[in-house]
């Protein structure tokens, strides 16, 4: 269904949500705490408010000190209404952090599964631009007076090749009844945005003044079309983001995969077979990675950010990058936890990553650190490999 490269971008957003939203949560619970110490505004008794103050920052500084511990540690404190907020504070920030948890990983699984849907949405609409043409062309041949009633270019979106083998792909039509892709809702919206986008489009006025368009013509026009109209236009990108609370994050997943299909029959164009191979995959032992890679780095993040930070002496780990102290986590996870994939193969994965989602200097940095982790955890003996995980370990 999609390729691992793909889950794991999808788990490092979700990852950085969890972040987010743990750190939302420990605010939220800060503010708690400093509420319960307001004055009491309906007690006929004096209020000490620098006293209500001194006790909050005393609960928060409890608080702060026992987000990770099992069992709490007060600091001596007399004062029980400072260690019932606390109690309160952290019992506040793990439910939340634990619900947030659930609805992430729960959501990012049905957000993968949609991924499909999104892309030959993409594609589907492609192919509406392409009978749309083909329509226009038959009304003028039959409703039109003059004895040249258009060019040959005119149907060239119409007749192109690209678009041909992937509208009488078997493969492509199985998967857009599986994936419940229909545009019959959408022929007025269709043709109002080929008038308003794509007929006006530089590229496409052009592309209708060849007679006899090349194989790469053919792909270059849809690859516009799908780029500067499809991915674009606001109006369109509605209809995605309707169908996909996350589009936003995924909009650049969506687009890849949409383009990939377009490339994939221009290079296999005289090849018998498929022209969807992203669907082609275990989607069963795919989405149990996808599972585990996010559960285990939450489960181990700790133990991770403590193993990142004796290798980074001379860096505060709170000044890392969030999002490479996420990728990192993930990698050292991955090489500990799945036996199959080669230490090498996750290496260059997460460097990909952090080339996309991070900093500038990002790649060398998790390059040089995971290099570094990899071979002392391999030494340790917490990094064992079997089967194919031992390809290219040497």
């Amino acid at each position: 269904m999609l390729n691992r490269r793909i889950l794991r971008v999808k788990a490092f957003q979700n990852l950085y949500a969890y972040e987010q939203c743990k750190a939302s949560n420990f605010n939220l619970a800060k503010d708690q705490i400093r509420e319960a110490f307001q004055p009491d505004l309906n007690s006929m008794e004096i209020q000490d408010k620098a006293q209500l103050k001194r006790d909050a920052a005393k609960a928060i500084e409890i608080f702060s000190n026992n987000l990770n511990k099992d069992i709490l540690e007060t600091d001596n404190v007399g004062n029980q209404k400072i260690v019932q907020e606390v109690k309160n504070a952290l019992n506040y920030f793990h439910n939340t952090n634990r619900k947030d948890f659930e609805f992430l990983s729960k959501n990012m699984i049905t957000s993968a599964e949609r991924l499909p849907q999104l892309y030959l949405f993409a594609i589907k609409m492609l192919l509406a631009f392409g009978e749309h043409v083909a329509m226009e062309g038959d009304r003028k041949r039959k409703f039109t007076q003059e004895k040249i009633k258009m060019t040959l270019g005119e149907l060239n979106l119409a007749n192109n090749k690209i678009l041909d083998k992937i509208r009488n792909s078997s493969e492509f039509k199985s998967a857009c009844i599986r994936h419940l892709v229909d545009m019959e809702d959408l022929e007025l919206e269709i043709k109002e945005w080929f008038r308003d986008y794509v007929k006006p489009l530089e590229s496409y006025q052009e592309y209708i003044k060849i007679d006899n368009p090349t194989l790469e013509q053919d792909f270059e026009i849809t690859d516009d079309i799908l780029k500067k109209i499809i991915f674009k236009i606001e109006a369109i990108l509605n209809f995605f983001s309707e169908k996909d609370l996350n589009w936003t994050e995924n909009k650049s997943i969506v687009r890849s995969l949409a383009s990939k299909v377009l490339k994939n029959v221009k290079d296999n164009f005289d090849a018998e077979g498929e022209v969807l191979p992203e669907i082609a995959l275990n989607w069963e032992e795919d989405k149990e990675f996808f599972q585990n890679i996010f559960n285990l780095t939450v489960q181990n993040d700790d133990y991770n950010k403590e193993l990142i930070a004796k290798r980074t002496q001379n860096w505060d780990i709170e000044r890392i990058a969030q999002t490479d102290k996420i990728i990192l986590s993930m990698a050292i996870t991955e090489m500990k936890n799945f036996p199959s994939i080669p230490v090498k193969v996750s290496i260059n994965e997460y460097i990909d990553i952090s080339k996309n989602y991070s900093t500038p200097k990002s790649k060398q940095f998790v390059n040089g650190l995971l290099d570094v982790l990899s071979k002392e955890l391999t030494e340790s003996g917490q990094i064992r490999k079997s089967g194919r995980g031992l390809l290219d370990n040497k």
